[in-house]
């Protein structure tokens, strides 16, 4: 157990500090009320009663509402980011939304019947981490964690973990073996982005 404690400590500092800049203008209120929002939006897909696939639309939207779609897609390049041609950054950053829009709103049908209430806020050198509950039925609560910057020139959330599991990291893991079954080539790997989730 203490091991794992301290892998996800290392993978959150990781991520957080990726994120590193100067101070910021973001103050706690507003990182909180910006998940208020997000977490009511959630709640209202959650309670909607619609099919799979509307959900997905739904959470689709809400992501590129609320998410620094484009910080979280070049973190998950990765290095490869920098050798790409902006259209093709482009390309990758829509797949990628679509993407993680289709796996994390998968994940949160299961909340259906639940809900998610915003516990504490605490200021991280990238922004605010914002520490919400899940209640789903017959489940025990758990975590969910939102860290937010305005380092985009918004309020956004940039990444997210669940029961401990961090989006990026666990993204760039897999985008990066994505990138490898394609040998390489973008443009491949931006076919079977849009395919997957």
């Amino acid at each position: 157990m203490l091991n794992e404690l301290n892998r996800r400590h290392f993978l959150f500092g990781a991520a957080a500090t990726a994120f590193a800049g100067p101070a910021l203008a973001l103050t706690e209120a507003q990182a909180r009320g910006m998940v208020d929002t997000l977490v009511a939006d959630i709640n209202k897909v959650i309670a909607s009663g619609k099919s799979e696939q509307a959900i997905i639309r739904d959470f689709e939207r809400i992501f590129g509402r609320y998410a620094d779609v484009p910080t979280m897609a070049r973190y998950t390049l990765g290095a490869d980011a920098r050798r790409v041609s902006r259209s093709e950054l482009r390309a990758f950053t829509d797949a990628f939304a679509g993407y993680i829009a289709r796996k994390y709103g998968k994940r949160f049908r299961e909340f259906i019947g639940g809900k998610i209430e915003v516990n504490t806020a605490r200021a991280i050198r990238s922004g605010y981490e914002i520490r919400t509950t899940a209640f789903l039925r017959g489940e025990a609560p758990f975590e969910v964690i939102f860290l937010v910057s305005d380092r985009s020139g918004r309020n956004l959330f940039f990444n997210m973990f669940i029961e401990g599991v961090n989006l990026l990291l666990t993204e760039r893991s897999e985008i990066g073996a994505m990138l490898d079954r394609s040998g390489g080539d973008i443009n491949a790997l931006i076919s079977t982005v849009s395919r997957s989730g």
